[in-house]
């Protein structure tokens, strides 16, 4: 029996252990609260010390993982007293992880059709200008050479660019803060 038990710790030592801190960090990513997670992982131990064989188990941490999920799920419905969040732990980080990067990508679609909108509405020259210079990251000389105007013309042409870019982000910005109404007085007012 000794020999069993050492194999045991040199087993959890080499694969269960370093799966602990993703499986802790699991747990707090799902609501569970740190006395909550240190009881979950010592009972995992436990479990995994009155095991009879280990040779079943092919992946370790997918293993510990699962077990401290399931020790929870348990818990939770010994307590009768079950938050939703907490009974969908699984479902809950990944659902507003994806909401947040839905709605960061459709801001910043939106933001760049505005942009696109305003570069559009433009001089040409203007427009060129400012897309090499910000865009193509071409110098003021350079730009200046390439259309075969004065290095001021190139920056009063970004300068330009950039105030109404600035504009119209301000006045995206205020419509969003004031709501659409307000912003409407506004454009019927000017």
């Amino acid at each position: 029996m000794p020999g069993h038990s050492q194999e045991r710790i040199r087993w959890v030592a080499r694969h269960i252990i370093p799966a602990e801190p993703q499986v802790r960090a699991s747990l707090r990513a799902a609501g569970a609260q740190l006395d909550e997670v240190d009881d979950l992982v010592q009972d995992a131990y436990c479990r995994f010390a009155a095991m009879d064989s280990i040779d079943q188990i092919e992946r370790p941490a997918a293993y510990f993982m699962q077990m401290v999920k399931n020790l929870r799920r348990d818990r939770l419905r010994r307590d009768k007293v079950i938050q939703f969040e907490e009974f969908t732990e699984i479902s809950a980080p990944f659902v507003n992880t994806l909401g947040a990067n839905v709605e960061a990508e459709i801001g910043a679609r939106q933001e760049l059709q505005m942009v696109d909108a305003v570069l559009g509405g433009l001089p040409d020259r203007c427009r060129t200008i400012f897309t090499l210079k910000r865009i193509e990251g071409l110098s003021q000389k350079q730009i200046a050479q390439h259309l075969g105007v004065s290095e001021t013309i190139v920056e009063n042409d970004v300068r330009k660019a950039v105030r109404a870019l600035q504009a119209a982000l301000r006045s995206d910005h205020d419509e969003k803060e004031d709501g659409p109404s307000i912003a409407a007085d506004r454009q019927r007012a000017s």
